[in-house]
């Protein structure tokens, strides 16, 4: 019997997740090759399949254009991110239209690259990564602008796409304990401490507990999902008015 579109048996099982060299993109790009999925990391890191700095949309392009050359790529992880934590008083307007760029044009750019292939698929999954800070959070201008323009984007794409086959979906991570979180907030610190006393289940987030939510979101199995947002912030958004 002939496979249905966008069965396992017919689509393209590559995945391109974006700022995947560390931290959470990192645990999201393990996930997706624990599926059997080939992952395409591209990242300024030595460590990524592609490097390319993508604040540059030209460098972006390029990027985007070899990972293509290997084949249509049907799952997207927009995950890279800057955050350059500043009071409005004191962000550069540099800052901002950096901050823009890799956190909102990047997401852009890279589901217009890879659409053709997956409306050719009948079949594809974008998961956004947005973040708690899109419902507001001190030093954070640029960051909770870009990061609640990703959920606006997630809900237009989700309208436009759906009826191709197609998921758009956002994960809004709270604090997560990465490399980046550690050096700036220590364990021992009463700041952090009063992070983590903040967090219903008292413990800060893993990158492996966003990987968790993007897998979901990944499979085959969620096709009847689209334009939602899923906070993993330990319980911290509860009772907040969110977007």
């Amino acid at each position: 019997m002939a496979a249905s579109p966008g069965s396992s048996s017919d689509m393209a099982q590559r995945v391109l997740v974006t700022g995947g060299a560390s931290g959470i993109g990192a645990a999201i790009a393990a996930q997706c090759r624990q599926r059997g999925w080939t992952v395409v990391v591209i990242d300024q890191s030595p460590k990524a399949d592609i490097r390319a700095d993508l604040s540059d949309p030209a460098e972006t392009e390029r990027a985007l254009a070899q990972a293509l050359a290997g084949g249509p790529i049907t799952r997207l992880v927009n995950n890279v991110g800057v955050v350059c934590p500043n009071p409005i008083e004191q962000q550069t307007l540099e800052e901002f239209q950096q901050v823009i760029s890799v956190n909102l044009r990047c997401a852009f750019q890279c589901a217009k690259a890879l659409l053709p292939g997956m409306r050719e698929a009948g079949f594809g999954r974008i998961v956004n990564i947005s973040s708690r800070a899109a419902l507001g959070k001190e030093l954070r201008t640029a960051y909770a602008a870009s990061k609640a323009g990703l959920l606006g984007m997630t809900r237009v794409w989700a309208l436009e796409l759906g009826a191709h086959g197609i998921t758009v979906n956002a994960v809004a991570p709270g604090p997560i304990r990465t490399e980046l979180f550690d050096r700036v907030n220590p364990a021992a610190s009463p700041r952090t401490q009063a992070i983590v006393s903040a967090i219903p289940v008292k413990r800060l987030g893993e990158p492996d507990d966003v990987a968790a939510a993007v897998d979901f979101f990944l499979g085959e199995g969620s096709g009847f999902v689209t334009g939602q947002n899923l906070y993993v912030c330990g319980g911290m958004t509860v009772g907040v008015s969110g977007v």
